[in-house]
């Protein structure tokens, strides 16, 4: 029994985690859409793309986050 509890909260876990990804990846199609449109209000192609490359880099440190954090917490679930 102990060991079907860890491993149905480490999928719980990994389950939660996977949900924050999509979350922040619905988020920056949101804000490159965004972006996009900007152009039609005469913003320069440069800025625009500088813009979603901070998008990406955005996304990107979030998503490693996520995973430090689950990682962190299937480890401290396991060890208890």
């Amino acid at each position: 029994p102990r060991g079907e509890r860890w491993k149905c909260a480490t999928d719980n876990t990994e389950q939660e985690a996977e949900q924050a990804k999509v979350s922040i990846r619905n988020i920056r199609r949101t804000a490159n859409d965004t972006a996009k449109k900007l152009k039609d209000n005469a913003i320069p192609e440069d800025m625009i793309k500088k813009l979603e490359g901070d998008i990406q880099k955005m996304t990107d440190d979030f998503i490693a986050q996520i995973d430090k954090i689950a990682a962190a917490k299937e480890k401290e679930i396991t060890t208890i």
